[in-house]
């Protein structure tokens, strides 16, 4: 079997004002962890995906309300305020997320246990 959890960048480093969300994101990493060490000898990998942005309803909203706050264009807010950390500087697309999970859910990732696949453009490597 497989266990994919959605998880996010937040889940690998913090930000300040998101204490609910980054405290949220690193017990998922954990409780992944521990289901990989748990599930192996049934079979079961465990593992998770932690996109940055990801082109959402709920993130474009985000923008919306991010021009608003700044007194800026729409158009400006993903370079300007949401991606300013990330070397790649374009939000991920949900199409991006779903072909790490159709290959974490294939037979060619069967060794594949208790990690974490970052998509985040960078964000993190700083």
């Amino acid at each position: 079997g497989r266990i994919i959890n959605i998880s996010s960048a937040h889940g690998l480093r913090a930000s300040a004002f998101k204490v609910a969300y980054v405290s949220a994101k690193h017990g998922l990493e954990g409780l992944s962890k521990v289901t990989a060490l748990e599930g192996a000898p049934q079979g079961v990998t465990s593992n998770c995906i932690n996109p940055g942005y990801v082109r959402t309803p709920l993130v474009e909203k985000q923008i919306a309300d991010q021009a608003a706050t700044h007194g800026i264009p729409e158009d400006e807010v993903i370079g300007k305020i949401m991606l300013t950390r990330s070397a790649i500087k374009r939000m991920c697309e949900p199409d991006e997320v779903a072909a790490l999970a159709s290959f974490l859910m294939s037979d060619d990732a069967g060794m594949v246990t208790g990690t974490s696949y970052t998509m985040d453009g960078g964000w993190t490597a700083q």
